[in-house]
């Protein structure tokens, strides 16, 4: 128990604190992608992948670390994955970006997560786990892309990674914004670690270090897996619903983790404050976390457990997943950003009309 705590703690600290200082949000990535035509968050999260799936398949060649790909659940994968894009939209970040924007005492995003975590709960042991596990039972046999297709995992592995560095290295090679910045306050290491700001490759890169150092230790605790933020969100609630001692694995610790991670971070680099949404927002936030917590229970994962550690796995729904995702992004932002700002320019430009 003591293991489990002590390593899921430091996994998921770690993770916050790198997250919060490297602002790694991926609900502003996917949706900058479409909005302001900027690419870099998704790069940035194509490089974690890519370092990760190398990682990862290393310590299984080893003997170190097992791994089973399963069916693929592609009704369930589709749809969730859709509708927990447009949660993330809602709720102003992604899973994971919820629990390290909590930590920075953003009250919007607790209001998010007990909305994300409630519904994970409800979907998972609660009054729509019937309806979780009918749709989820539709199947295709082999979730492995090299399994479907007879082609060795490191082939996909070896082309994934040649492509990503390709895109990198265009993009570093265009001409840099100089952004204008105050006079450090601080020197040395702490100028580095709370002051600078982080390149989002270079935060992706230790993203993807933190999820292979997650497998070995969350497999030494019996808990098959790597990263994941869902089940453990939901976890802690039905924990403390109940006082099953049982719902407190190693993805319990990590998420916990992060919240701490990300606060220690936050205070460190002076940007925690407590912050209070407005009444529309928190009501909007809400909403996202639920849709968050139905899209990712029925899809098996969220935007962590789908589209960057079943990604690296090279499986079809982390793939699907991140896909769909995107698309649900996409989707909210047109109504909740693109569509209002054109109405509004409309506007102005033709004041008559609207008198």
């Amino acid at each position: 128990m003591i293991q489990m705590i002590l390593t899921g703690l430091l996994c998921g600290g770690l993770l916050g604190f790198v997250m919060q200082r490297g602002r790694f949000c991926l609900t502003g990535g996917f949706r900058d992608m479409y909005i302001a035509k900027d690419n870099r968050m998704f790069y940035a999260l194509l490089i974690a992948i890519a370092v990760q799936s190398v990682g990862v398949y290393s310590l299984i060649e080893l003997g170190l670390i097992q791994f089973s790909a399963g069916a693929f659940p592609w009704i369930a994968v589709v749809v969730g994955s859709f509708i927990f894009g447009i949660g993330i939209v809602f709720a102003g970040g992604c899973a994971t970006g919820t629990w390290y924007r909590a930590g920075e005492g953003l009250l919007g995003s607790w209001i998010a997560l007990f909305g994300y975590m409630t519904m994970a709960a409800i979907m998972k042991t609660g009054p729509l786990m019937p309806l979780n596990t009918a749709i989820q039972s539709v199947q295709a046999p082999s979730n492995s892309m090299a399994e479907s297709t007879g082609l060795p995992v490191w082939i996909f592995i070896a082309v994934f990674a040649l492509l990503v560095i390709g895109v990198v290295a265009k993009e570093l090679k265009k001409p840099k914004v100089v952004i204008p910045s105050m006079k450090p306050k601080r020197t040395g290491l702490a100028h580095l670690l709370f002051e600078k700001r982080w390149h989002p490759f270079f935060t992706a890169l230790l993203v993807g270090l933190i999820a292979i150092l997650a497998w070995p230790l969350s497999e030494a605790t019996g808990r098959m897996a790597g990263l994941g933020i869902t089940t453990p969100s939901a976890n802690i609630l039905q924990y403390l619903v109940g006082g099953d001692v049982t719902m407190l694995n190693w993805g319990v610790f990590l998420v916990l983790g992060i919240f701490l991670g990300s606060f220690f971070a936050a205070k460190a680099s002076r940007e925690f404050r407590f912050r209070m949404p407005d009444a529309k927002t928190g009501i909007t936030s809400f909403i996202g976390g639920n849709l968050m917590g139905f899209g990712a229970s029925l899809a098996g994962g969220c935007s962590i457990g789908n589209g960057l550690v079943m990604t690296a796995m090279m499986t079809w729904q982390g793939w699907v997943s991140l896909v769909f995702i995107i698309l649900g992004t996409w989707t909210a932002s047109y109504f909740v950003f693109v569509r209002p700002h054109a109405k509004r320019r409309n506007a102005a430009a033709n004041p008559a009309i609207t008198a």
